[in-house]
């Protein structure tokens, strides 16, 4: 997990703020040349504050805005108007496309990559353990410390392990360090580059840089867009909302400032949640171990990606059962074909599964928290002073504790012993590295007979990209209000029962 999670700093505070810039456009039906003036809004001095120069930080916002319009970024080697190429997009595109996680190359400080140094802490010691057990003969002790030769060194980590004063440490480019399937890599200038054959688009390397070298596309301002046009547009909220907009603003108020945004009806993911955890839970009791060794469940999208691109060979155990992001949009759009459905969540992977053949009907623009954030403060909505309205009853305690690390397999596993009589034993991987290494244990036979839940982000959910809290704080925040929920298991849940009455 990143270091950076959780804290505000002026990455954060420039992604925020480029967000709200682009709703408040969006909602006031701006002109595509006030696009030009927002590098100058955000960035407003005349001396550079983060970088090499006020020019370059302005690129580098220029670039951000485009991407958060859903566009490809330019690499801006001859100078063009943001507006230039906007028109045309808004006009006749206007939607995502793939990659969805880009770095913007000219924000890349080209951060070493893996790598051990000796800091200032060596004291030259007449033991020189370094050294002694250095396989490569890459260190030798030097007038003031011991030197490490790069060109030598095979990073093994013995002298680091070795040393009494703990002076060796290593280094890591934080954005590789975070991706745990291997997809950063270097370009010719030797600044990260994502490899789209590897990306599952969770979306962890965006908040490991310590740039704000990488981003992902948005849909605020098509979103806001089809509200303006007076769309019918419905949201479908993710359960790790709780909390995400601070102590004082509960679930209610949060629901009711969607309103007053102008969404006709807000409805807990949860609900998909509880409708995901008795399909599965089916599934398991028919296919385990009769027809296949073992069952993945389906919650994360970038779990199923690995699944997908770095070991093929069980993505047939993955659960095609939908997302609780498809299963909330279907009951929304039974009885209102005609409306449009955005899903709220913390999850950038999201946005690419909505792109899907299989989802697209059912999903029409998905945003974060923090895109939600900044849409709020461009529409002037004080979530602290918002009349909170009727409480929020849309779900069991198992699927609002979806968003938490293990609370996928646990819901899925109440259903089983409450339902079928069956308790299968669990793993659970939680972040992206552990997906991909218990993936190759299952298609070992190791995991055989297990429910096995996949979360890209540590911590479940509330450790997403998009969310706004520090992911021990959000899972706080979820456990208390899976407790206020009126139902305990998806089965006792009369919005489940209403609907298999009537199928």
């Amino acid at each position: 997990m990143s270091k950076l999670k959780g804290i505000y700093t002026d990455i954060v505070k420039i992604r925020r703020m480029v967000f709200a810039e682009l709703a408040r456009l969006a909602l006031k039906d701006a002109e595509c040349e006030e696009f030009d003036k927002i590098p100058y809004r955000i960035i407003d001095t005349e001396e550079a504050t983060y970088r090499s120069s006020i020019f370059k930080e302005r690129a580098i916002v220029a670039a951000r805005v485009r991407m958060g319009l859903g566009m490809d970024y330019e690499t801006n080697q001859e100078h063009k108007l943001l507006s230039e190429g906007i028109r045309d997009f808004l006009k006749n595109d206007n939607q995502l496309k793939e990659p969805l996680v880009n770095v913007i190359r000219f924000a890349c400080e080209k951060c070493p990559t893996n790598a051990h140094f000796v800091t200032n802490n060596c004291r030259k010691c007449l033991a020189h353990p370094c050294s002694i057990v250095c396989p490569v003969d890459a260190i030798t002790i030097e007038e003031h410390a011991a030197v490490i030769d790069q060109e030598k060194c095979i990073n093994c980590g013995k002298c680091k392990e070795a040393c009494p004063y703990e002076a060796i440490v290593n280094y890591e480019r934080p954005c590789a360090a975070a991706c745990g399937v291997d997809a950063i890599e270097s370009d010719d200038y030797d600044r990260a580059k994502i490899n789209q054959d590897k990306c599952v688009s969770c979306g962890q390397c965006i908040i490991a840089c310590p740039f704000g070298a990488i981003a992902d596309k948005s849909m605020i301002f098509q979103l806001l867009k089809s509200i303006k046009r007076g769309e019918d547009v419905r949201a479908i909220i993710a359960p790790s909302f709780v909390g995400q907009f601070g102590p004082l603003v509960s679930a209610e108020k949060i629901v009711a400032a969607l309103k007053e945004l102008g969404m006709k009806e807000v409805r807990e993911v949860s609900l998909g949640a509880d409708f995901a955890s008795l399909h599965e839970a089916e599934l398991f009791a028919e296919d385990i171990p009769e027809k296949q060794p073992y069952l993945g469940t389906s919650c994360c999208p970038s779990w199923t990606y690995v699944a997908d691109k770095h070991v093929p060979e069980v993505k047939d155990n993955i659960s095609e059962s939908s997302s609780p992001m498809i299963f909330a949009a279907q009951s929304v759009k039974e009885n209102n074909e005609d409306s449009k459905v955005v899903f709220i969540g913390p999850c950038v992977s999201k946005k690419l599964e909505a792109l899907s053949d299989k989802v697209k009907e059912e999903v029409d623009f998905v945003i974060t928290f923090e895109e939600l954030a900044a849409i709020f403060v461009a529409a002037d909505i004080e979530l602290t002073k918002v009349d909170a309205e009727e409480e929020i009853r849309d779900a069991s305690y198992y699927g609002r504790a979806y968003a938490n690390a293990g609370g996928v397999a646990e819901a899925i596993r109440q259903n089983l012993k409450e339902k079928y009589n069956i308790n299968p034993p669990i793993t659970k991987a939680d972040g992206l590295a552990d997906c991909k290494k218990t993936l190759i244990k299952a298609k070992a036979g190791v995991l055989d007979g297990h429910l096995i839940e996949g979360m890209a982000c540590e911590g479940g959910c509330v450790g997403g990209p998009g969310t706004l809290l520090a992911t021990k704080r959000g899972a706080k925040y979820v456990d208390k209000f899976a407790g206020e929920s009126p139902y305990k298991f998806a089965f006792e849940n009369e919005k489940l029962n209403k609907k298999e009455k009537k199928e």
